[in-house]
């Protein structure tokens, strides 16, 4: 598939956008992976003190699923071999942010499997999460076009990748994972314990 002329036209808008909306964009491109991580943590933690084995199995497999989908995502990506936009595209505006170097393929976007896996799992472990991590999703794989090493064709791929990949996963394991977060919190012990929580499995 060919999207050079969709990329073009948007790193065209990106270099002729204000210095401020560059400056977010290249700095969400960059840590904006990090807000992800940070709600991993909290609905592994609220799973944990105040909800069942099912919650906290969702919990778990939220980051787990992100991660087979960033391995896959990079399997795939050294299978096709496709160079970088940012060196391949003629007549297109200089990226925002560094190139990546020769041998760092761009298909499919891994930012992007990433971001679609967590966004996928974390909504199936709190659904109003969808509300806000499908926006954050589709804001990292569209600033990795914005910034310019990505075709728009890499980061679609990336989302539906990780995003199927991750359901795939959390729908196949949240039954076993559940059974073994149960027996956790039965064993008593201390570490066990503090990694599943208490729950109300262990409330009078």
């Amino acid at each position: 598939m060919d999207t050079s002329g969709l990329y073009r036209d948007i790193t065209d808008s990106a270099r002729s956008a204000p210095g401020w909306v560059q400056s977010a964009f290249e700095v969400w491109t960059e840590y904006g992976l990090l807000l992800f991580g940070l709600l991993f943590i909290a609905v592994w933690w609220r799973a944990r003190t105040q909800a069942g084995p099912r919650a906290v199995a969702l919990a778990v497999l939220a980051p787990l699923a992100t991660a087979v989908a960033y391995v896959a995502s990079e399997v795939v990506k050294s299978a096709v071999e496709e160079e970088r936009p940012c060196r391949a595209v003629a007549g297109a505006a200089a990226s925002l942010v560094a190139c990546p170097a020769a041998g760092d393929w761009s298909f499919p976007s891994n930012h992007s499997a990433i971001a679609g896996a967590a966004a996928v799992a974390l909504a199936l472990a709190v659904r109003r999460l969808a509300l806000l991590t499908v926006p954050l999703a589709l804001l990292m794989a569209f600033s990795r076009v914005f910034v310019g090493v990505h075709y728009p064709h890499d980061v679609g791929v990336g989302l539906l990748l990780g995003g199927s990949l991750a359901a795939l996963l959390v729908l196949a394991l949240t039954g076993p994972i559940s059974t073994i977060t149960t027996a956790m919190r039965a064993s008593g012990g201390r570490a066990a314990v503090w990694f599943t929580g208490p729950g109300p499995a262990r409330q009078p």
